[in-house]
């Protein structure tokens, strides 16, 4: 059984998602500021959080910076409409996707187990989804498809499931360029509508954990106006 976070100042949200998750199987954990989010993080084994922005004490923006300080696991941003710049940040300091209100609890859904899915079998929960090993390389580049490790001259490199799948696309195919949209339609398996950003972020993610220098990359070149491509080595 998952165990799902669910932190918001607004109780009756709060109590609304409670009742859509463990109608599908969910265990939930209550938090209603970052601060109680931190504080059930350690004292918990969570595989999901779902994340208010606006929130008092501690927001939901700096909540998941200092989450993303030790924990990798999937983050959902719940926002407003109005709260764009806030939903281009979380994607910037660690979160792995946002829900507008109000949502939809069908979207909500689909999108934890989305996530759920990538944490617990594309390498972000350690002992989880090993099966028959797959290497790829590239240059220093190892990723391991069946232990769900990755390795840079031979060192172990921490990803999350979005960036090591997006790593892995991109090692499967060294040399072809993928727009934006196809990497967000075959990584997130949803309609790529305004994900530049999305994808820009987690690529830079990823760059700054497998390249040395991320501003002159070795590996995951940007082609100007068509996408990115994993540089044969």
């Amino acid at each position: 059984m998952y165990t799902i976070l669910i932190c918001d100042d607004d109780r009756d949200i709060v109590s609304a998602l409670e009742i859509y998750l463990t109608s599908e199987g969910y265990r939930t954990l209550a938090a209603y500021d970052g601060a109680q989010a931190l504080k059930a993080v350690e004292e918990n084994d969570i595989h999901l959080i779902l994340m208010d922005v606006m929130m008092p004490n501690l927001d939901g923006i700096r909540a998941t910076a200092k989450l993303r300080e030790h924990c990798n696991v999937p983050i959902i941003l719940l926002t407003a409409k109005s709260e764009d710049a806030d939903k281009v940040l979380g994607l910037n300091i660690g979160a792995d996707d946002y829900v507008t209100k109000p949502f939809n609890p069908m979207e909500v859904m689909a999108r934890v187990k989305s996530q759920l899915r990538r944490y617990t079998t594309l390498g972000g929960r350690s002992g989880v989804g090993e099966g028959d090993s797959a290497l790829l390389r590239n240059g220093g580049v190892v990723l391991d498809d069946g232990a769900k490790t990755v390795t840079v001259d031979g060192e172990s490199v921490s990803l999350t499931p979005l960036e090591f799948s997006i790593l892995r696309l991109l090692l499967q195919h060294p040399g072809q360029v993928f727009s934006t949209a196809q990497i967000y339609e075959q990584v997130w398996n949803d309609p790529a509508y305004g994900s530049e950003n999305t994808v820009a972020v987690h690529i830079r993610h990823l760059r700054e954990k497998i390249e040395i220098d991320p501003a002159n990359p070795r590996y995951i070149k940007v082609v100007w106006g068509l996408g990115y491509k994993m540089e044969k080595i």
